[in-house]
């Protein structure tokens, strides 16, 4: 055996190796990069611990981590279908994968503390990186280990190869890692203003199923009316099937539950909840302070040095957005089901949600009143009404 051989032999040995580490090692990493929980109010641990690394900013090192995974899959990627192959080559990129960018990118979701960042982008921020580790541990799969390139149906995903090819999953990590770096620009006032604008959408979705539904309704009683004393041998078969077997029971000619009625006043409100999250995401969210706080707006800091109760405020009422879309897809199921009771509960408990969330945010950030101080008290008073 030549020393070019040789050298050829051990450098493929120690690209399997290494191929095997950084499997591990992100197997590890999936495992290990979770959001910190939050030391509670009162534990004894909570005045003598501070967040670890709180002088480092998490979403500024998960940029910077997810920028050089990119560069680094590019690099792999390239490596992996040109001729000639070269194991050690190929080595040398996973080995600058394990020293920094991978250890990094999972002590970004280890330090960004709920407490700090808020909830949502602790959680967001963890599952962006999952999916970074998910999608670079299936290209690294695909590194060829037999001393040879990727074929082109291994490249391409065609032909009797598995999988969708290493083109295509080299793209699902860049895709993956521009997710992570545009946490950056999207900041925590961005991602809750990007979360409120899915939720109203949620609701209007659920409104205009109901706006449907009660048109049918209306649709249906018409021609009732009109019907007069015809008997089923004047209908059209396929009426009749579907008087058989219609998926959704009609609300009674004389409606002693006044469903009619409380279908109009629900569509009424989901209007007026579906304006308060367009409210809230213009006057609220768009004028967050900056997250984690480098500086208290000034009247805050006069009061207290600590975190006047932002990222706690944002997080619930983020969390009482999402249950009023939860809710409201519950309300519409009980009109179809004519169930009034439910009907009667769900209401109620959608009206006071959205009266809790505005209450939330009577006061701007620095604790002054505003414009939508005065906007929320009279969407507070409609939703009220008929409690």
């Amino acid at each position: 055996m030549t020393d070019t051989e040789k050298k050829a032999g051990d450098d493929l040995a120690l690209l399997k190796s290494t191929v095997e580490n950084i499997k591990n090692l992100i197997l590890q990493l999936q495992a290990s990069a979770k959001a910190p929980e939050d030391v509670k109010e009162g534990s004894s641990s909570e005045k003598k611990e501070q967040p670890k690394h709180a002088d480092v900013n998490a979403i500024d090192l998960a940029h910077d981590s997810a920028s050089l995974i990119k560069a680094h899959s590019t690099k792999l990627s390239l490596l992996i279908i040109n001729k000639p192959f070269t194991p050690s080559a190929i080595s040398k990129v996973l080995r600058e994968l394990v020293s920094g960018p991978l250890p990094g990118l999972a002590s970004a979701v280890e330090i960004c503390h709920a407490a700090q960042y808020t909830k949502a982008m602790s959680e967001e921020l963890q599952w962006r990186v999952n999916k970074v580790l998910t999608e670079l541990s299936t290209l690294i799969k695909a590194i060829p280990l037999d001393g040879n390139i990727l074929s082109d149906d291994k490249k391409n995903g065609t032909g009797k190869s598995s999988g969708k090819g290493s083109l295509a999953s080299t793209g699902v990590v860049w895709d993956a890692c521009d997710s992570v770096m545009g946490l950056k620009t999207l900041g925590v006032a961005g991602l809750a203003m990007k979360k409120a604008v899915e939720y109203r959408d949620l609701v209007k979705d659920a409104l205009e199923e109901l706006q449907a539904w009660a048109e049918e309704e209306s649709d249906d009683e018409d021609e009732d009316e009109n019907s007069g004393d015809e008997d089923d041998g004047s209908k059209d078969p396929q009426d009749i099937v579907d008087d058989l077997f219609g998926s959704q029971p009609h609300i009674p000619k004389d409606d002693p539950e006044k469903i009619r009625e409380k279908l109009e006043s629900s569509t009424k409100r989901l209007r007026l909840i579906i304006l308060m999250y367009q409210a809230v995401e213009k006057r609220r969210f768009k004028t967050l302070p900056c997250l984690p706080h480098p500086e208290l707006p000034t009247q805050l800091k006069e009061k207290s040095p600590e975190d006047p109760g932002i990222v706690e405020c944002l997080d619930e009422v983020l969390v009482r957005m999402k249950k009023i879309t939860n809710l409201t897809d519950d309300l519409a199921s009980a009109f179809y089901d004519l169930d009034s009771p439910a009907i009667d509960k769900l209401m109620d408990e959608t009206w006071f949600t959205g009266f809790a969330t505005v209450e939330l945010l009577i006061k701007d950030w620095e604790g002054q009143k505003d414009d939508f101080t005065t906007w929320a008290y009279k969407f507070q008073l409609a939703m009220k009404k008929g409690w």
